[in-house]
């Protein structure tokens, strides 16, 4: 798909595996909209790049139609690619045996997975209505799940749930969008080099990477990118969730 003259919407764009995709959509031409927290680093990022900031909860369906709105404005939206997230840890019990409050549990359940399938319906709405390019093509939507999808941790009820969920509706809204020409994809990457890995202590970061098989290290945010970008260019990668990992197997804790 070509991206001169297109415009794409990255939520999380601020900083992590959602900036790295940032700067490589900006660079084969894309003008893009970064979409993330007020607080965030956005509106420096998209003067650095020459793109759009537009602040926003992705859990809002008006704040999250307004930045759909700010990308569509630049260009026919082709690309969008859904990074944010939180993972606080939240286990079933804590340490007397008394459940935790259920606040923690819907929090991440409404960021990761209601968060994402809102920017996709907000999203979907407006490309749906865009012309097609000479392929038929109207655009692509890449979410971000987790290896926790498939084999979390202890602690992660939570965060594997909802990434778990990403990665369940995958199929079922690529099969529904398939009429008006629009790809919907996966990735579920491993141990990457986020900014809230980057804060651990190098050695813990060592100690993360040799649980590798290969290669031995943490995954980096441009080597998400690279997929994304990589997915956008095969026209017939569709429904899927594609593992980013190195080939670690999440161990229980």
């Amino acid at each position: 798909m070509e991206l001169t003259g297109a415009s794409a919407l990255v939520t999380g764009g601020a900083s992590g595996l959602g900036l790295a995709t940032v700067r490589r959509l900006t660079a084969a031409g894309a003008a893009v909209t970064i979409v993330d927290l007020p607080g965030s680093a956005g509106a420096d990022i998209a003067a650095e790049v020459g793109g759009s900031f537009a602040p926003a909860d992705v859990t809002d369906p008006q704040q999250v139609a307004a930045a759909v709105g700010t990308a569509a404005a630049s260009g026919p939206l082709r690309v969008v690619v859904n990074c944010a997230g939180i993972a606080p840890p939240a286990k079933v019990l804590d340490r007397d045996g008394t459940p935790t409050p259920l606040d923690g549990f819907e929090r991440i359940i409404r960021v990761n997975l209601i968060g994402t399938y809102n920017v996709i319906g907000q999203a979907s709405a407006v490309m749906a209505r865009t012309d097609q390019t000479d392929d038929g093509d109207r655009g692509v939507i890449v979410n971000t799940a987790s290896v926790a999808a498939f084999d979390g941790q202890i602690g992660q009820p939570a965060y594997s749930a909802s990434k778990g969920g990403v990665h369940a509706m995958t199929l079922p809204i690529a099969r529904e969008l398939a009429r008006y020409g629009i790809r919907v994809l996966t990735i579920a990457p491993g141990i990457m080099e986020t900014p809230m890995l980057m804060g651990l202590p190098q050695a813990a970061q060592d100690s993360l990477g040799q649980q590798v098989p290969y290669p031995q290290r943490l995954g980096r945010p441009d080597e998400y990118a690279r997929l994304v970008m990589a997915i956008i260019d095969n026209g017939y990668l569709n429904g899927e969730t594609i593992r980013l990992d190195g080939a670690i197997r999440m161990a229980p804790k």
